[in-house]
Order: C-alpha cells, then structure tokens, then sequence
C-alpha cells in the first residue's frame, strides 16, 4: 500500500497494512504500527515511534533532532500511542538526554501546525488545538486540552483533565481539574463540563469544587491551604491528585484573577 513516489527506508520497520501516500519520506530508525495512514508530504526521521491507527496528515514532521544547542546528536526517540491523529503541519521533535524522549499518548489530537518539543510527555486523549506552541519538557496529564494558539513555557506541568483557553501564555503550572483563562492566566473555576463529559459525578464535581475554593478563596497561602485540604477534607482519588501535584509543583501553580494583575514573568 506503498506509492511509487514515496521513499522509505529499507531499515525501517513498517507493518504491512500501513498505507503510505506519495511524497512521503520514511528515514531508517522508524517504527509503524499497522492500520496507520501516513498522507502526502510527511517525513518520519529517525527516532520515531508510531503506534496502531494512528492518522498523519500532510506536511507533518515525526522525529527532527531537537531544537536545542545542547543536543549532541544522543539516541533518542519521538513517539506516538495508538489511535492518534497529528493534522497537517504538525512538528513533534525527539528528545534529549534528559528524558530520552519526546511522548505522544494514544486517542490525542493535536490539530494543524502545533508544535511539541523535545522530552515533552503528553498524555491519553488530549488535545492540543491548532497553531499552539509547546515548548521542551512540558508534562501534560491525560484529558487536558489546550486551545488554540496558545504558547506553553518550557518545564511546565498541565494537570488532567485540565482546560486551558484559547491565546493563552502559560508559564505557571496548571493543576488538575480546572479551566485556566484570562490574561495573565489565572484560576477560572472547574472544569465541569469536561468532567461530565468523562463520567464524573456530581458528588465528585463538587468535592473537587470544595479543595478549589480553599486554595483559591480562603484566603490561605498555598502551603496553608494544602494542610488544611490534608487534615479537614476527606481523601479521594481527586484530592491526593491534587495535593500531589501542587507539592510537586517547580513553577508554581496559577493564580486567582484580581483586577489589574500583572504577568510576573
């Protein structure tokens, strides 16, 4: 199902239903999973993982080495889970030595001319939304969205499950389970709509709606407020989530909007 325009490799391993459209480029050191459809103009480079079914539309890069000058030209891989699709214009560079690789999880989206850098680990069923930027070891939790145009700074952690709006800078850590909008961004309330979509109850909704309020509306720093959630609140899944996260936090996690904020960076 190869056409005669295209060149692969003979080093590269491709399952043999893969259907491959004219003008593509396949380098050596690649790996296709069956079902996957590869459109016109696409180049696979070496260090490129693709997974089953997954969809790459025209224009596409999987694999370039790093946009980073301490690159010394290590082994590393770019990968793509199962059932992901990657519209035109995508680049997805391969990774560095500091993780070793660039991680696309299964079932994502990320829409046309999106970029995601090295040692970036995106999770399952995200979506990154056309024109957004994201730059090297980003770490994004499953069922996040990020909006369109929107630029991510490098070593920032977005949460699951989060939303983030569209045109957005982000620069600060997003935690799990919110909306971050506005500019400079900042905490917008929970993302339920999302979370109803996924099958979380009400209770559920509202108990994550309880930890948000008293890290955002108490009053309390953000050491404060993560005492008080440890000792008053009960435990769940959600909220050792969120405790984990936010203790984890390098960055710092966004702020609550107040009327005539500043972008500290």
């Amino acid at each position: 199902m190869t056409h005669p325009f295209t060149y692969i490799d003979p080093n590269a391993k491709i399952a043999p239903n893969v259907k491959i459209d004219p003008f593509t480029v396949i380098h050596g050191d690649v790996v296709i999973g069956e079902g996957t459809w590869i459109g016109s103009n696409v180049t696979i480079m070496d260090g490129a993982r693709i997974g089953k079914n997954c969809r790459i539309f025209p224009g596409a890069v999987l694999g370039a080495i790093p946009q980073d000058l301490k690159f010394s030209g290590e082994k590393t891989t770019a990968e793509v889970g199962d059932n992901t699709t990657i519209r035109e214009f995508v680049t997805i560079n391969r990774g560095t030595n500091d993780r070793g690789r660039t991680k696309v999880g299964s079932n994502c989206l990320i829409m046309a001319y999106s970029h995601i850098a090295h040692d970036c680990i995106i999770g399952s069923n995200c979506i990154i939304s056309n024109s957004s930027q994201i730059a090297g070891h980003v770490t994004m939790g499953d069922w996040a969205i990020i909006a369109g145009v929107c630029a991510v700074h490098q070593f920032v952690n977005i949460g699951q499950h989060a939303y983030i709006g569209g045109g957005s800078l982000v620069s600060k850590d997003v935690p799990p389970y919110i909306k971050a909008v506005r500019t400079p961004l900042s905490y917008g309330g929970v993302n339920s709509v999302g979370l109803k979509r996924r099958g979380f109850s009400h209770n559920q909704i509202n108990h994550i709606l309880d930890i948000y309020r008293i890290i955002y509306n108490k009053g309390m720093n953000t050491s404060q407020a993560l005492e008080y959630i440890e000792e008053e609140v009960s435990a769940s899944d959600e909220r050792d989530e969120i405790l984990t996260f936010i203790r984890e936090s390098g960055r710092g996690i966004i702020k609550r909007f107040t009327k005539g904020a500043t972008d500290e960076d």
